[in-house]
C-alpha cells in the first residue's frame, strides 16, 4: 500500500514487515524507516509517534481467504488486532486497513468484524467497511479488496466512501498494460516463467475459457483483451498464471477461446493435443504492471520471493485512489454525493 500512499500525497514516517526480502524491497524504494519483524515487538516504540494523520496497513490475511483454509484462528489472523493495538498507540487522525473480501462479507467471520467495530469505537474512531474492485480505479484486474478505516469525526466516515470513489476510473485492458514490454525473454520482460503447460486430462468447464481448468495447475488463462482475475500470492511453477502470446502481439485468434469451444462441444482435433508453444505462462515483469507498481519498482530476492512479494500487495492504484480518497476528507475537500439527482456538497469549498 506504500507506493500508493505515497503517490497520493503521504510522507511515511515508519513502516513494518515481517518478511526478509519484502523489507528490502521497501528499502530498495522507500526512505522512511522499516522495522523488519514482527509488529508486536516494536508496539511500545510505535508510541513515541505524534501528530500522524493516518495509519494504514493489510495485516496478513490466509486465516481469511478464500485461496488458503479460511481459518479464523490461523496464528496470521491474529495481526488484525495487533494492527488495532498500533492504532491504540499511535492515535492517528484515522486509520486504514486492508483485507480480504471474505472477511466483510461472510458469514462464518461475523464475530470478527463486530469485533473490530467495537474495538474501534473504544478507541474513539467512527468506522466503515467497504469493498472495492480493483477494475474500477484504472487496475486491469479484477481484485475485490476490504478496507476497514476509521476517523475520529462521524461527518468525515460518512464521506469516505464517495471521496474514495470519486476516482473511479477506466481501467486498461491487460494487454494494453503488458504489451509494451514486448515478448517474454526480451530485455524488458527477462523474468520468465519455464513451467510447462499441458492439457488437464479431465477438464473442469465453465462458461468462459477463462475460468475453470483446462490445463494442469493452478494458474488460469489470462485474456489480454479483458481484466486478470486475482494475482495471487502463491503465483510461480504451475501456478503462474497462462497467456496467448501470438493473441497478445498478433492479434491472432485465442488458442485458448478455440480450445474452450472445441472441450465445449465434445472433442478436440489432434492439432490440440498438444499445447502449442506460443501458450506461455506470465512473466514477473508483466505481473509488476497488473499490479501497477510502477516498472522502475526494484523487487528484492529470489523470483519465488517476488511472485509471493507482487501477489500480496494492494494494487498501487487502488491504494492510491483510497489514500487520495482519505486524504481529501481529512483536508476538508469538497466531496459530493448523488441523492436522487440531488447534488450535496458535504463539506464546505472554502475550507
Amino acid at each position: 500500500m506504500d507506493v500508493g500512499f505515497s503517490d497520493a500525497g503521504f510522507q511515511t514516517i515508519w513502516a513494518n514487515d515481517i518478511d526478509k526480502d519484502a523489507c528490502e524491497t521497501y528499502k530498495l524504494n522507500h526512505d522512511s524507516q522499516i522495522f523488519c519483524g514482527s509488529i508486536d515487538g516494536a508496539l511500545e516504540e510505535l508510541s513515541e509517534l505524534k501528530n500522524v494523520g493516518c495509519v494504514f496497513g493489510g495485516p496478513p490475511c490466509q486465516g481469511f481467504s478464500v485461496a488458503g483454509k479460511m481459518d479464523a484462528h490461523d496464528p496470521r489472523s491474529k495481526l488484525v488486532w495487533s494492527f488495532m493495538q498500533a492504532v491504540e498507540k499511535v492515535q492517528p487522525q484515522c486509520f486504514v486497513m486492508e483485507n480480504v473480501k471474505a472477511l466483510a462479507k461472510l458469514a462464518k467471520f461475523e464475530a470478527i468484524r463486530a469485533e473490530l467495530f467495537k474495538t474501534a469505537t473504544k478507541l474513539g474512531y467512527h468506522t466503515t467497511l467497504l469493498v472495492l474492485n480493483s477494475k474500477d480505479f484504472g487496475v486491469p484486474q479484477n481484485r475485490e479488496r476490504m478496507f476497514f478505516i476509521g476517523f475520529r469525526s462521524e461527518n468525515d466516515v460518512k464521506q469516505i466512501e464517495q471521496a474514495i470513489n470519486n476516482y473511479q476510473c477506466l481501467s486498461p485492458t491487460v494487454g494494453e498494460v503488458i504489451r509494451p514490454l514486448g515478448r517474454a525473454g526480451n530485455p524488458k520482460n527477462a523474468r520468465v516463467c519455464n513451467a510447462r503447460i499441458t492439457n488437464a486430462a479431465k477438464p473442469i468447464l465453465r462458461k468462459s475459457p477463462y475460468a475453470g481448468m483446462m490445463f494442469n495447475g493452478q494458474g488460469r488463462p489470462i485474456n489480454p483483451d479483458g481484466f486478470a482475475s486475482t494475482i495471487a500470492a502463491s503465483m510461480g511453477g504451475n501456478r503462474t498464471p497462462i497467456i496467448d502470446e501470438e493473441h497478445l502481439y498478433n492479434g491472432s485468434k485465442s488458442y485458448v477461446e478455440s480450445y474452450h469451444s472445441h472441450l465445449m462441444t465434445g472433442g478436440i482435433p489432434k492439432e490440440m493435443y498438444d499445447v502449442p508453444s506460443h501458450l506461455r505462462r506470465l512473466t514477473i515483469d508483466e505481473a509488476i504492471l497488473i499490479q501497477t507498481f510502477p516498472s522502475d519498482y526494484i523487487f528484492a530476492g529470489k523470483n519465488s520471493s517476488i511472485w509471493r512479494q507482487i501477489g500480496n500487495a494492494v494494487p498501487c492504484k487502488l491504494a492510491q485512489a483510497v489514500a487520495t480518497g482519505v486524504l481529501d476528507v481529512l483536508n476538508g475537500r469538497s466531496v459530493y454525493i448523488q441523492m436522487n439527482q440531488l447534488e450535496m456538497s458535504l463539506v464546505n469549498e472554502s475550507n
